[in-house]
């Protein structure tokens, strides 16, 4: 069913052609009383034209509705009764009112108006009375043949309205859809330009990890060349060599790597923070008033300085959202277990959890992107990343993170 009503909806025609064929039916039941000669001939071309202009009246409402206007118009000149065929006239009236132009729409809304006087004298309908055993017939009075009239136009009128009614809802459910459109456009956008800044901001603490790594190669490089004095020449041309390709190659990191920093983020290359450091950050959020567990798990080892910083991040932005969104008396937990082959970190509360906003948006932290930022950085050391309710109430994530196998 929902298909077909699609369906319909993408070709309008098919249904207004449908309701024709039934005007038309109705137009010329054998039970019609009609006239012979022209007046038949007149009466069969009005019950087969407004059909037709039926089936056009939503592809074309203004050539439409003023066309049904003027055969009213030459029907009523041609004295030619109204048959079962003239429901279509209020067919057009609310078309005018629902798909016209704003002329149309007046000039279906003054038919509309008119259609009552006109029917009412076409028809000129007679009252019977009865007086001294005598019967009579005469017009109506003022005041009855204002109310008939009035009777016989409430109908245009009432279509009418229902069609202006249609086409603000119409115009009501466009302005939603484009306002979703636009907020989802602009959900798009605001998504990557965190994607962006959180990239730029992985690419500087990275640039630091390796300068800080390169820069204690070309330390341990140049004492190796003064304290191994009684070694062979070509070691010491070996760690000379050593030292020039770090120092060249630090060179070309900063070149190449120095256009994301800022003035305010040039500072001395120090190195960053890893998974050695997770008691101090743990210890400054319990200082800050959050309850915090900790325990770790496995053979814990030395890692690449990128996993490193990956974990303590994660960790960092788990327990920033928790005192955020957990609410009063949360307390969280935090675990690292020590595989094999991978790395598994766990952060998970028992407060209000999360939305279905913040999930499907990643919002978490100041700007709205915490969770976005956690998936690009396990998405940049090959891992990944699961966040969602925990059982029995809170928010849980866990990140695998893979590693080489342990020797």
């Amino acid at each position: 069913m929902h298909r077909l009503n699609a369906w319909l909806r993408r070709h309008p025609m098919v249904v207004d052609a449908a309701w024709a064929s039934v005007v038309l039916f109705l137009g010329l039941l054998p039970g019609n009383e009609f006239d012979t000669g022209s007046r038949l001939d007149a009466e069969l071309l009005v019950a087969a034209m407004l059909p037709l202009l039926m089936v056009f009246r939503r592809r074309f409402p203004d050539v439409t509705v003023a066309a049904a206007i003027g055969v009213a118009v030459a029907q009523v000149i041609a004295d030619v009764e109204p048959g079962a065929s003239a429901i279509a006239y209020l067919v057009f009236a609310y078309t005018g009112a629902a798909f016209g132009q704003k002329w149309t729409s007046r000039l279906a809304l003054a038919a509309g108006l008119a259609a009552g006087p006109l029917t009412y004298w076409q028809m000129n309908p007679m009252q019977t009375t009865v007086h001294a055993g005598e019967v009579h017939t005469h017009p109506y009075g003022l005041g009855e043949a204002a109310l008939i009239t009035l009777l016989m136009s409430t109908p245009f009128i009432l279509c009418w309205a229902w069609g202006r009614l249609t086409r603000v809802r119409r115009a009501y459910l466009t302005e939603l859809e484009d306002r979703a459109a636009r907020l989802e456009r602009e959900r798009d956008a605001q998504a990557k330009v965190a994607v962006a800044a959180e990239r730029a901001r992985i690419a500087r603490e990275l640039h630091d990890v390796v300068a800080h790594n390169v820069s204690v190669m070309i330390v341990q490089a140049d004492g190796a060349a003064y304290v191994l004095d009684n070694s062979p020449r070509q070691a010491k041309e070996a760690l000379g060599t050593i030292a020039s390709t770090g120092r060249q190659a630090l060179v070309e990191m900063r070149r190449l790597l120095g256009v994301l920093r800022t003035s305010d983020t040039a500072e001395e290359y120090v190195p960053q923070p890893g998974v050695e450091e997770l008691p101090e950050l743990l210890e400054q959020v319990r200082t800050a008033g959050l309850q915090v567990d900790y325990a770790t798990s496995g053979h814990p080892r030395e890692l690449p300085r990128g996993v490193e910083l990956t974990v303590y991040r994660i960790v960092q932005e788990a327990l920033t959202n928790v005192r955020k969104h957990g609410g009063p008396d949360v307390h969280a937990r935090v675990a690292v277990d020590f595989g094999e082959r991978e790395l598994a970190v766990l952060v998970e509360d028992d407060g209000r959890g999360s939305t279905d906003e913040n999930l499907t948006t990643g919002g978490a932290d100041g700007l709205g992107h915490g969770l976005i930022g956690m998936r690009e950085r396990v998405g940049m050391v090959s891992g990944s990343l699961d966040v969602g309710p925990r059982p029995g109430g809170g928010f849980r994530i866990r990140a695998i993170l893979p590693l080489k196998a342990a020797h």
